[in-house]
């Protein structure tokens, strides 16, 4: 909004933050409301919602192998299909929120939704059921009663657990980022930061949960385990809630649904597919270089009997987001490597520890889950540094605000995964020759004495990746799409992490089929004996897929068109 004219300034009006109100529906002031006084409540919120859900998430593998009598393939790709439902539920939540309950009242829903189904999973597990027989625990058969009922129970409350966790991830985070006026030079610098102490958040969250809940789940009680998270979150929802009169909450739209909008685009474009004009159709009004990508949609500019008039039934307003919510998919393709690599450190990763010495004193094993707190641990030290010295170093150098561009921070990122993939296959290497050379190849309850932090780098390494690809990919999704579908942004991104969990329950799958495991006495790759299996094979394959998909990302995002309001 204008603040000067013939000379003169406005500070009120300079002081109005276009398209948002306040908690009383009035013209968002910039002095009283949103910036780091909102988002302080939003971050809170995430840490506690973070802690409820690597609480149960960290530790879930071995809870369905040790409590539910799983195999090991079997418990990892039900943790894998869960998480990739789980990363699914964005996109409902994100269309509820852009198009009917806005962001604040859905967060408000699902988050209640999230505490329902965390009280109900500490209850399928504290309900008091008499134990199978032991015959039955030995042979593995899961439609003994009572285990039956408890893995239907289980289960169910860990998928509506997952829809109140994955509908609820489009707002909260596009609602943080909204609490900042991108066009303000100064707010634009600290939405950038905010995806970095985003991440803090997510991360100061995962290891509290990794460190305490692991340990509490393995020695003292799953019950309690999973009540924790149930409290926690709770307490995360009323902190939110204290924080309602400071926020800054976006105007809706009196226009047609955005995804309306766009759906009308591709109708109208196919209305009018063997409309040949013979002059340019968008009338110069398109940007030269968004004229030229996707042109079949500019067709729908066309009026339905062929021609330019005014019986057009979209703008080029209209032909703009769509073209700029179509850019984001080849991008998005081309990082499914490396959420399929993300989705290890949850399943094989911990498995393999369970196998290692994890000694640290007299008689005190840490537990194996409680590994993946040296990846967030990782995060945690790398944030700061990235975002006090790297980020101010690069603005000047590039005089970009947040230092170097989002595709640049994104493939950093995905260099860096395929480099960790390298080095977890090299030490399941050297696990296995380890076992082998202790004649432990058929004793899989016995400790390979081999120390456990051989598997830090891996993990440090994947840390640090996740600081450049996951911020740069939220950061990127949120900023790319119009104002209006910013949440559906956000679960575009989520989407990419539940088809990577999706390819990865599959692979797992396939390639269980294809090593004969379980078959005829063979030893596949997934062998519940991780001294018989071959892990270090499946790593070799998803190093592969993650260079082949950096090499399709360096192609893709060296022709991307930016959306013109980016600063990046």
């Amino acid at each position: 909004m204008a603040g000067t004219a013939g000379g003169l300034r406005y500070p009120l009006l300079e002081d109005i933050v276009d398209g948002s109100v306040d908690h009383k529906g009035r013209p968002a002031k910039r002095s009283t409301s949103g910036g780091w006084r909102s988002a302080y409540f939003v971050i809170g919120n995430e840490v506690a919602e973070r802690f409820a859900y690597f609480g149960i998430q960290a530790n879930l593998i071995n809870y369905l192998t040790d409590r539910l009598g799983q195999s090991v393939p079997a418990a990892a790709e039900s943790v894998n299909t869960w998480y990739g439902t789980l990363s699914l539920m964005p996109l409902l939540g994100a269309f509820v929120a852009d198009s009917f309950l806005g962001r604040y009242g859905t967060i408000i829903i699902t988050s209640l939704l999230y505490i329902l189904g965390l009280g109900l999973l500490t209850l399928s597990v504290v309900l008091p059921l008499p134990s199978p027989s032991h015959d039955c625990q030995k042979r593995g058969n899961t439609t003994c009663y009572p285990l039956h009922f408890r893995i239907i129970f289980f289960f169910s409350s860990l998928y509506l657990l997952g829809i109140g966790v994955g509908a609820r991830k489009a707002g909260i985070q596009a609602f943080g980022a909204d609490q900042f006026d991108g066009r303000n030079h100064g707010e634009c610098i600290g939405k950038s930061s905010y995806f970095n102490w985003w991440l803090f958040g997510v991360l100061a969250g995962a290891i509290a949960a990794q460190s305490v809940l692991s340990y509490v789940q393995e020695n003292l009680n799953w019950g309690l385990g999973f009540g924790i998270p149930c409290i926690v979150m709770t307490l995360g929802l009323l902190l939110f809630l204290l924080g309602s009169r400071t926020y800054r909450y976006n105007l809706k739209s009196p226009e047609r649904s955005p995804f309306m909008r766009i759906g009308q685009v591709f109708i109208a474009a196919a209305k009018n597919w063997l409309a040949t004009p013979s002059e340019d159709i968008t009338g110069g009004s398109l940007h030269q270089q968004d004229s030229q990508q996707f042109k079949f949609l500019n067709k729908a500019l066309l009026a339905q009997d062929g021609s330019k008039g005014n019986g057009r039934q979209c703008t080029i307003d209209d032909i703009e987001e769509t073209k700029a919510v179509l850019r984001l998919f080849p991008i998005g393709a081309t990082c499914l490597g490396y959420t399929i690599v993300y989705a290890q450190s949850s399943t094989f990763f911990t498995k393999q520890g369970v196998t290692m010495d994890r000694s640290i004193g007299p008689g005190f094993d840490i537990p194996a889950a409680s590994l993946q707190s040296c990846m967030t641990m990782a995060g945690i030290l790398f944030i700061p540094i990235y975002d006090r010295i790297l980020v101010p170093l690069g603005r000047t150098i590039t005089g970009k605000p947040s230092g170097i561009t989002m595709l640049q921070r994104i493939g950093t990122g995905l260099c860096l995964s395929a480099i960790a993939m390298v080095i977890a296959a090299l030490v399941e290497t050297k696990r296995l020759e380890t076992a082998q050379e202790h004649g432990l190849v058929d004793m899989p309850n016995v400790t390979v004495p081999m120390k456990v932090w051989w598997l830090l780098p891996q993990y440090i390494l994947f840390g640090v990746s996740n600081v450049f690809t996951m911020v740069g990919l939220e950061e990127f999704f949120y900023d790319q799409v119009p104002t209006e579908l910013r949440s559906f942004g956000v679960a575009l991104c989520q989407l990419i992490f539940g088809v990577g969990s999706f390819i990865s329950s599959f692979l797992i799958s396939a390639i269980e089929k294809a090593t004969g495991g379980g078959d005829g006495g063979q030893h596949g790759w997934f062998d519940d004996n991780l001294n018989r299996a071959h892990l270090d094979y499946y790593y070799w394959v998803l190093a592969g897929l993650s260079a082949v998909g950096l090499s399709l990302y360096l192609y893709f995002s060296q022709s991307y068109l930016y959306n013109r309001r980016s600063i990046s």
